[in-house]
């Protein structure tokens, strides 16, 4: 049987404060740059605003910004993109991550176009952001490719219970294989960054993505990505410090498989339940 495998480009930029519309701009421009053989394009947290409490610029699921997100798949081949938004529905604003799939797997699996996919849980207190948003009260899953991957955003990196990956006994599976994490984390703290995004794949024997902004936002606080890419060992596979990058990376199953089979850390983990 074919390995199966997820190619997958992380987008590192500046962000354009709170301005939508040259954020569309700007990606729309980098998607020509696309490999054709990705399967998955990851934007930073806040993709069309940066790190913003202003709920004015919020998208809805009938905006322009859904549209966008849907034709933009569609002109790349049906590749599914990821990200994060400010995202309103029924009077609620959440930190949603999303996802957006045009592809003909998406079709057969009811999954075509753009998802709601996770409400960050975790929301940046030092920030506002608990005041503006409301937290999210389940994990999210994304499946492509035959992978199971854990949407997460920016300071939920920093909780890695909620992270935890469970092994389930009677069905001898484990829920996640890849970990993506969309964020604008900044400079002054990128070495818990560094940290944390491989401590992550090595505790849930699990491939960890990582993906974050450049530049210098709306209330001066300055970026520098260090977007990564790290397996199931913590080794690194990727990794950016240019203002600017796409960064592709192909996964494989069939190591990550083997590497569980070889060292099954995860037969003593914790089982326990989260409120």
């Amino acid at each position: 049987m074919e390995s199966k495998k997820l190619t997958v480009s992380l987008i590192q930029t500046p962000l354009h404060w709170e301005n939508p519309k040259k954020n569309l701009s700007m990606f729309e421009k980098l998607f020509k740059n696309i490999p054709d053989e990705t399967d998955l394009v990851v934007l930073p947290e806040m993709f069309t605003t940066g790190f913003s409490m202003n709920t004015q610029h919020a998208f809805t699921p009938d905006s322009e910004i859904v549209k966008w997100l849907e034709t933009q798949s569609a002109k790349l081949g049906g590749k599914m993109i990821v990200g994060s938004g400010m995202y309103c529905e029924n009077t609620i604003c959440t930190n949603m991550f999303f996802t957006c799939d045009t592809s003909e797997e998406a079709k057969k699996q009811n999954q075509y176009g753009f998802k709601a996919i996770y409400a960050k849980r975790h929301l940046f207190r030092m920030a506002n952001e608990d005041k503006f948003y409301v937290a999210g009260q389940k994990k999210g899953l994304i499946q492509k490719n035959g992978f199971n991957i854990c949407p997460l955003i920016c300071y939920d990196l920093r909780f890695p219970v909620w992270s935890a990956n469970q092994y389930d006994s009677e069905k001898n599976a484990i829920q996640y294989d890849v970990y993506i994490y969309v964020a604008n984390w900044p400079t002054a703290r990128v070495r818990a960054w560094d940290t944390l995004l491989p401590a992550r794949a090595i505790e849930n024997w699990a491939y960890s993505i990582g993906v974050n902004r450049t530049g210098t936002d709306g209330d001066g606080i300055a970026y520098n990505g260090h977007s990564a890419v790290y397996d199931f060992k913590g080794e690194r596979l990727a990794f950016s410090e240019k203002e600017q990058e796409i960064i592709t990376v192909t996964l494989d199953k069939k190591e990550l498989n083997q590497y569980r089979q070889n060292f099954p850390a995860y037969l003593d983990s914790d089982a326990f339940l989260l409120k």
